[in-house]
């Protein structure tokens, strides 16, 4: 286990790459889209077929990785970038936009790097493994969507998705000399043997609703998804906020967004890692909970882009500490037995990134009743509730768990 920092730092070069790609395009699309004669309704459309085809598969993804492995995984997620980039670069047309984002129902280069953390690190050192992620992933954010508007703005506008294009390809390279080959660490980990889960192939549903049903999983799970889901659907409506309640420009919100990435640099890359070497799992999340009450009161009381930058701080804090502490949780959950031709739960971790998906496929038809009838303050009611109510499962669970010691 010595040498695992050493194996993980092509995983977070790759998870940073793939991160700063995505904002890249996303950085790009919309004025890709409106100069195609897209209107905001299509483009609505074109950000839902993405989610579903995120949300769809996501779990068909995590089934491959038990399968087939880590590896081969995250070589599927960065070819399929890459068709969707080379598709991209040709769209001249509405069709041929919508058509390029059917190779996104495989691209899960965050999901692939985690399985691959998963695989290499001990259960203890698990959770501040994964955090380290999440200063890939502010790091992405910062580099891809700065870069993408330079590049678009200074080299034409499909520059940035030759870019992509390049660096999804690399990232083949890289998995396919960096990674190791999950078959030669299986012989090193006699207790990840195959099982029947083998034969209930990549796109099994009973296979997905076995693995829900393993004591645990399921509470965890919907604690991941209800925990981030108001201050998701908020951020699902930051374009709007941004403009119709802080009063900002293009610009001003830019960097009001590239402010959220480095304090989740700073949070997943540094404190994750700190606070679980000293607090168990259990108490971390009891807290992020507790700390996200105090946001949803926040978030009512918000009057101005200043108050937001105060609260934007616990608000990444919790967003970031629940979701390490839910996703380790759920990968020690998971049997190695359970994992197939890996060691490494893929399927749980494929599960896991349909939260997000998920959210964004309804986020925007619930967040846009909230705030048009209601207003910013609903978000942070909406907030305040689910936080309530999870703070009182988890209170509650810790003592049925000292009762039965």
């Amino acid at each position: 286990m010595a040498m695992a920092p050493v194996t993980l730092r092509p995983v977070y070069l790759l998870a940073a790459l793939d991160v700063s790609c995505l904002f890249m395009q996303f950085t790009v699309t919309p004025y890709l889209a409106k100069s195609l004669g897209l209107d905001t309704v299509g483009f609505g459309y074109l950000q839902t077929v993405f989610g579903i085809l995120q949300l769809v598969g996501g779990p068909v993804f995590g089934r491959f990785s038990d399968q087939y492995g880590a590896r081969a995984a995250l070589v599927l997620s960065f070819l399929s970038g890459s068709l969707h980039f080379f598709i991209l670069i040709f769209a001249n047309n509405i069709p041929v936009l919508f058509l390029s984002r059917l190779p996104s129902v495989f691209m899960h280069g965050l999901p692939g790097a985690q399985m691959v953390v998963t695989d290499l690190t001990p259960v203890e050192e698990r959770a501040s493994a994964l955090g380290k992620l999440g200063l890939c992933f502010g790091l992405g954010i910062i580099t891809g969507s700065s870069l993408g508007g330079f590049l678009a703005s200074r080299f034409g506008i499909y520059t940035p998705t030759w870019v992509a294009l390049a660096a999804n390809l690399l990232c083949c390279v890289i998995v396919m000399v960096s990674i190791p080959a999950e078959t030669k660490r299986r012989q090193d980990r006699p207790s990840a043997r195959p099982d029947t889960s083998e034969s209930s192939g990549v796109f099994s549903l009973t296979e997905l609703k076995r693995l829900l049903s393993i004591p645990n999983v399921m509470p965890v799970f919907m604690m991941k998804v209800l925990s981030g889901f108001p201050i998701g659907i908020f951020m699902i409506m930051f374009s709007v906020i941004s403009v119709d309640f802080f009063g900002l420009n293009a610009a001003s919100s830019g960097y009001l967004m590239s402010y959220f990435g480095i304090l989740q640099l700073v949070v997943q890359g540094f404190l994750v890692g700190i606070l679980t070497s000293r607090y168990s799992e259990q108490t971390l999340l009891l807290l992020s909970m507790i700390i996200s009450v105090g946001v949803g009161f926040g978030m009512i009381l918000m009057t101005g882009v200043f108050d937001f930058c105060l609260i934007a701080i616990p608000m990444v804090f919790t967003l970031c500490m629940a979701g390490v502490i839910t996703d380790s949780i759920l990968t020690k959950a998971v049997p190695p037995s359970d994992t197939g031709q890996s060691s490494c739960p893929g399927a749980i971790l494929g599960i896991c990134a349909s939260v997000q998906p998920f959210t964004r496929t309804i986020g925007p038809t619930i967040g846009g009743y909230l705030y048009k009838h209601y207003g910013v303050p609903s978000f942070g009611c909406v907030n305040v509730i689910i936080s309530l109510i999870l703070v009182i499962y988890l209170l509650r669970d810790q003592v049925n768990q000292r009762k039965k010691k």
